[in-house]
Order: structure tokens, then sequence, then C-alpha cells
């Protein structure tokens, strides 16, 4: 094992307060990761025949080494007939299974519809619309469960001052950002401030936020599944978020005056 491999899995953070959902398992596949490949892999494989995981099409899942995908074979469509995830020894795909055990449903639909695409249109030189909006949330999406439409439109209008500063009492209590795509999370291992995911909004009740964390990310799992395999998507269905700028999760945050930072928060086109 490198130096600098090693370097990548022990520079995660686990005080981080994005990663604390996913942290007791992280620990684990942390360690194993660091061990070697295959012992990697054997706790990734453990914890899936006891947690029951499907692909898009209903196949158990299982976690293979990148070089058993079979050349010429898609990774969507792999995962959708076999259920045999291919898994790279590095950080982006680390986070990426620990986003089937968080978010077993979204993972699935997602497949789903990745599966069908593929099969419709085949693998060509570009994905289309609508692959383009799957990979998008697979790889960037953070999900911003809300119960209170002013703070969505806020977020969609790119009204910063209102969503962080005038706003703030309302995080924790009427709106809150989860991370969900591995590639986000992969970047934040090593966070900037202009890191920026691709928000989706989901609307919750007020009840949502009486909830404990596993309840909420089962909610937020079975919903967002359901609009993943019913709604057309596009690149348009998100809204941007410098992730950095949520309360609590970045001590610079908490003066106003790190909103100004319009590199960061942009006014966007409506603003201008």
């Amino acid at each position: 094992m490198s130096a600098g491999f090693a370097a990548g899995f022990c520079a995660i953070d686990w005080a981080r307060p994005w990663l604390a959902p996913i942290e007791p398992r992280g620990r684990r596949w942390q360690a194993a990761a660091l061990a070697g490949y295959a012992d990697y892999l054997a706790v990734l494989n453990h914890d899936a025949a006891g947690a029951a995981l499907v692909s898009g099409r209903g196949r158990p899942l299982a976690f293979i080494a990148q070089d058993e995908l079979p050349t010429g074979a898609s990774y969507e469509g792999h995962i959708a007939a076999t259920g045999c995830v291919p898994t790279r020894h590095n950080l982006h795909d680390f986070f990426n299974g620990l986003m089937w055990f968080a978010y077993p449903r979204i993972k699935a639909a997602l497949n789903a519809r990745q599966a069908a695409q593929i099969d419709a249109l085949g693998i060509g030189p570009t994905r289309g619309g609508v692959r383009d909006a799957l990979t998008l949330f697979d790889e960037n999406a953070v999900l911003f469960a809300c119960a209170d439409a002013s703070l969505a439109d806020a977020l969609r209008g790119f009204g910063w001052r209102t969503l962080f500063v005038a706003e703030r009492a309302g995080w924790g209590t009427r709106c809150e950002a989860r991370m969900f795509g591995h590639a986000l999370l992969e970047k934040l291992v090593a966070p900037y401030k202009a890191c920026t995911g691709h928000a989706w909004i989901v609307d919750v009740p007020a009840s949502y936020f009486t909830l404990d964390d596993a309840a909420r990310r089962a909610l937020l799992d079975e919903a967002v599944a359901a609009r993943i395999l019913a709604e057309p998507l596009d690149g348009r269905a998100f809204a941007p978020l410098p992730v950095l700028g949520v309360p609590g999760w970045w001590d610079a945050n908490a003066s106003p005056d790190f909103y100004d930072d319009t590199a960061v928060f942009r006014p966007g086109r409506r603003a201008r």
C-alpha cells in the first residue's frame, strides 16, 4: 500500500458534521481499507449480507473488485443485472459504498433508471440528459429537507442572506442538509469554501424534525426514491448549495461576513 493511498483514508475527519450519519460504519470500513483490498471487500460484503440490499432490478447486492467487471459491460447495467458493484480501493468508491447503506432505496432507484436508459439507448459517447441528471445526483447531490417553503424559495433564488443569516435559526428545526453524492463527500475530505453540491429539495412535514437520525434517513430514502422513479429528470431539478455555508458545518460561517464572498455565494441569474 502506497503512503499516498494510506494518507487519503487517514485524512477522513469523522468529527465533520456532515459525516455523522455514516461514522460508525465508515470507521470500520476505513480500518479494513487500510488493512488491504481483500479485507476491505470482505467487510463490505459481510455488511451487505446482513442488510438485504438490492440493485435496481432486485438482485442481492455484493461488492466486487473493479477488474471483475466484464469487458464491455456497463457499470450501472452490471449492477442492475447481477447486484455486483465494482469497487475500487479508493475514497471515491468508499463513499459510494457507504451511500448504498445510508440510502439503499435511492441508490437502487438511480440504478434502475440508469439501467433502463442504457437498455433503451445503449452506451454512446454521451449519456444524454436523463443519465446526466442521474449521474449528477449520484455524484454530487445534497438532500435539502425542508418544512418551510420560504426557505426552499430562498435556496432556489440564491437568497443566501435569507437562508444562512436571517433565517439561521431555522436550520435543524425547519430545514437541514444531508450529504448524498459520493464525489462530493470525497472532495470534502479536504474541505474548501467553494465546494458546492447540487441540492435536491425534499418537502417534509414539521414532525420530521422530531425524528431521530435513522428515521429521518428512512423517510428521505423512501420519498426521494419514489420521485426518482416517477419524475422526468434533468439538471434543472437541482439548486446549487455551497455546503460549507450550512450553519454548524464550518466555524468561519458563524460570521455573517462569510457569505459576502460572491465568488462562492453567487447572486445567480435571477438576482443579476
